[in-house]
């Protein structure tokens, strides 16, 4: 009986243990180096390509789910429920913010498909190098020194981007919205995941920081208050709010701007007193947008409201007093009385 050949210590590949197609071409040709080289000229580069394509699939699964999301929540923006449609009928101006809104879901859509590509890759970079055998060990503790090292030199643009993707998921402000962010108020024109950009009345462009915004306030969210305070002097508080509760809802009900209240003017009564006589004020509920428009034009009509009263005249005489001749007692000047 012919003795079997035992293979040497040290003949078999290496990879015999790894892939079965290394051991059958070991088998079949007892070539040691053919047996490596296709271990690593065919499994190597096959696996290599498998995990290229999974997290390709992965990665184009996610933006799609992304993608419908996004495209459901704009139509339903843009469709508005059955609910709300009286109130938007109303109120046009709740409907504008759906544009806001439209932007601020595309803006996250964006940032989801970005965060979900970067991680995806990431995993599938890993996987590819410890396929070639790098060992990940140091690697990833390298990383995260030097992930340390960034983040506390970089920590403010974290701390803005941070601050600005919680504005854009909580909707706090949008491009067109007046809101005050401290140092500056006025228009925005642009949002981003890093700064904020704001044009004041004077036409100046502030670029501010999202991470540098304490508190926001936005006046074109929902609806306003126009709060007007008209002093009508020591006259009849009964009467001057009778004048002025008249005009108001003469205003109300001109069809020009009907549209722009939410509910019936007020006049409150007095809001202050100081030394010219009584200050009352006159409140009116209206749209985001309509505010700046009613506020002026009912300023206006309060104004000739109350000169055709008679009341402007009134405060006018009250604030007469008398000039003494060359500064001292006695007559009145030529000029009499001032």
């Amino acid at each position: 009986m012919p003795f079997e050949e035992t293979p040497k210590p040290g003949s078999t590949p290496s990879c015999a243990d790894k892939s079965g197609l290394c051991e059958l071409v070991y088998d079949q040709t007892k070539s040691k180096w053919l047996a490596e080289s296709s271990y690593w000229l065919l499994v190597k580069p096959v696996t290599i390509l498998v995990i290229i394509v999974v997290a390709l699939i992965i990665r184009a699964l996610i933006h799609r789910a992304i993608d419908r999301l996004i495209k459901h929540t704009v139509s339903d923006n843009e469709a508005g429920g059955a609910m709300l449609r009286p109130l938007r009928k109303r109120l046009p101006t709740l409907s504008a913010p759906s544009e806001r809104r439209n932007q601020r879901a595309r803006a996250l859509g964006s940032v989801l498909r970005s965060i979900a590509s970067a991680v995806v890759f990431t995993i599938a970079t890993m996987l590819v190098l410890g396929e070639v055998g790098i060992n990940l060990g140091p690697l990833l503790a390298s990383a995260g020194i030097a992930g340390l090292a960034i983040g506390f030199g970089a920590q403010n643009l974290v701390k803005d981007f941070i601050a600005g993707l919680f504005m854009l998921l909580e909707d706090q402000y949008g491009v067109g919205d007046v809101v005050d962010v401290g140092e500056v108020t006025g228009t925005v024109e642009a949002v981003g995941l890093r700064i904020t950009t704001i044009r004041n009345s004077g036409g100046v462009v502030w670029y501010v920081r999202n991470g540098e915004i304490v508190r926001v306030g936005n006046k074109s969210q929902g609806w306003a208050v126009v709060n007007v305070d008209v002093p009508v002097g020591f006259v009849s508080v009964d009467q001057a709010t009778a004048v002025l509760q008249e005009t108001a809802d003469a205003f109300a009900n001109d069809p020009d701007y009907a549209d722009d209240f939410m509910d019936p003017p007020q006049v409150l009564g007095v809001e202050q007193l100081n030394a010219d006589g009584a200050v009352l004020r006159t409140t009116v509920k209206t749209s985001n947008e309509a505010q700046w428009r009613i506020g002026r034009e009912l300023r206006r009509r309060l104004t000739d409201s109350l000169e055709r009263a008679g009341i402007t005249a009134q405060l006018s005489a009250a604030r007469m007093y008398i000039r003494p001749a060359n500064g001292e007692g006695g007559e009145p000047g030529p000029g009499g009385p001032t």
